[in-house]
């Protein structure tokens, strides 16, 4: 079962206050902030948590009239991220009244976005009662006066946007679910085929939406999985491909979804910063991951390329040394069975459980092993060791004062656990609790 997140994008000509009010509603400074007009170049992307709602929230560039290419290119990515939301808050300056950029930013809105809030923003201001009214010649529905700087009617943009968001139904689906994620032009979509050429045993072939990507079921070895690709647009005739950055939105909204992410490099421009983004996001969701080297085919010497890929990406994605990496051609097909056991080891270890027993043996051993030096003449004491949930793994270990673990000694007992027990592919959690903390 998978529970779709909703999309929030903010839009709004330059230096109105997007940003700030993107990192007052994620709960942390996520975005770029200076006063520079168009300082915020490239969507950044958050999730936003409340009780009973999860949202993807997008900052995007300001849109202005000039016709530059910077200016053009903000436009565009403006026009992807409106294009995905659900809801689109269209953010102004409630200091400066309304502009003509302002107006072009309503042009773009009334082409493209279903829902949209007016978020008059700088309502701390005293000129906001000289402005204020201007706004409503905009022609939208909703409107909500903020102050981002100072936090003021954030609450009620959050409840409005929740009451406004489209109510996704749980979808049940047993098959074993795999996206494969990545950059534009790593071989995405050759690699789904080259998968299901492999078995040929396609059950079906669902097309998403025009904002999902495309599902694919089909049988391996007697079990069924349903392979994500987000590599194809289903909109023709819009330059979408050119934007890199885009293809982190789509690889968030399939990453929901997954069992596993396969997370694909391209052999012939080797690892650049934009993969260690899009992996950052996979771990940030806790999934399983097994990260492939395509364009194989292409390489030369392949039995020393392949050691010195292996440091590459030991030095390069060091928050994911557990993920097996797989190399391949897609376009050849050579190697292409090696990929999905791999996919199956990560899914089968992320739902392993582990005896609590077995586990308090290897903790407590790795306690005496190595025990912490005292902190204030106090020192950590382990108590006991449960895992309380799968997928990802999850353990609980209960101890005398939460604040004397140092983020070395947890990864320590993260290592010894990893030792004791197969979690290739996986991460896993830790969560240490107060002796009588729930």
């Amino acid at each position: 079962m998978f529970m779709k997140r909703p999309v929030v994008a903010l839009v709004g000509r330059p230096n109105v206050g997007k940003s700030t009010i993107f990192n007052k509603l994620v709960g942390k400074k996520v975005s770029i902030i200076e006063d520079t007009p168009g300082v915020t170049r490239d969507r950044i992307y958050g999730i936003v948590k409340t009780n009973d709602t999860e949202f993807h929230l997008i900052d995007t560039g300001g849109i202005e009239k000039e016709n530059d290419s910077f200016n053009s290119e903000i436009k565009m990515q403006a026009s992807l991220a409106i294009d995905e939301a659900d809801i689109v808050l269209f953010v102004v300056d409630g200091k400066e009244g309304l502009t003509s950029d302002d107006f072009v930013v309503r042009d773009m809105l009334k082409k493209i976005a279903s829902k949209v809030i007016v978020v008059i923003n700088k309502c701390d201001s005293k000129k906001i009662k000289d402005n204020e009214y201007d706004f409503y010649s905009l022609g939208f529905s909703e409107y909500l006066k903020v102050s981002g700087e100072q936090g003021d009617g954030i609450y009620d943009l959050m409840e409005t946007i929740i009451s406004m968001i489209p109510k996704y139904e749980s979808v049940e689906d047993s098959s074993i679910k795999f996206s494969i994620i990545g950059r534009p032009n790593v071989g995405k979509s050759s690699l789904v085929n080259a998968i299901l050429n492999e078995d040929r045993a396609i059950v079906s072939d669902v097309a998403g939406t025009t904002r999902d990507a495309v599902d694919t079921k089909f049988k391996y070895h007697g079990t069924l999985f349903t392979v994500i690709d987000t590599a194809g647009m289903r909109k023709k005739g819009r330059v979408y491909e050119n934007i890199e950055k885009y293809s982190l939105l789509r690889s968030m909204k399939a990453i929901d979804r997954s069992d596993v992410c396969v997370i694909v490099i391209d052999a012939v421009e080797g690892i650049v910063e934009h993969d260690k983004h899009i992996a950052g996001y996979a771990l940030d969701a806790n999934k399983p991951v097994v990260l492939v080297v395509n364009k194989w085919d292409t390489v030369d010497n392949k039995d020393e390329s392949m050691k010195k890929w292996k440091k590459d990406i030991e030095a390069n994605f060091q928050f994911m040394t557990f993920a097996k990496v797989v190399f391949l051609s897609a376009l050849t097909k050579r190697r292409v069975q090696t990929l999905m056991p791999e996919i199956i080891t990560s899914y089968e270890n992320a739902r392993r459980e582990i005896k609590t027993s077995l586990l308090n043996d290897v903790i407590m051993d790795a306690y005496n092993l190595n025990i912490p030096p005292s902190y204030k003449g106090k020192r950590l004491k382990i108590y006991f060791s449960t895992q309380v949930r799968t997928a990802p793994p999850t353990f609980n270990i209960q101890v005398n004062s939460k604040g004397l673990i140092h983020f070395s000694y947890e990864r320590y007992l993260e290592n010894k656990i990893r030792e004791a027990f197969d979690f290739t592919g996986t991460p896993i959690v830790i969560q240490f609790k107060n002796k009588g903390e729930q």
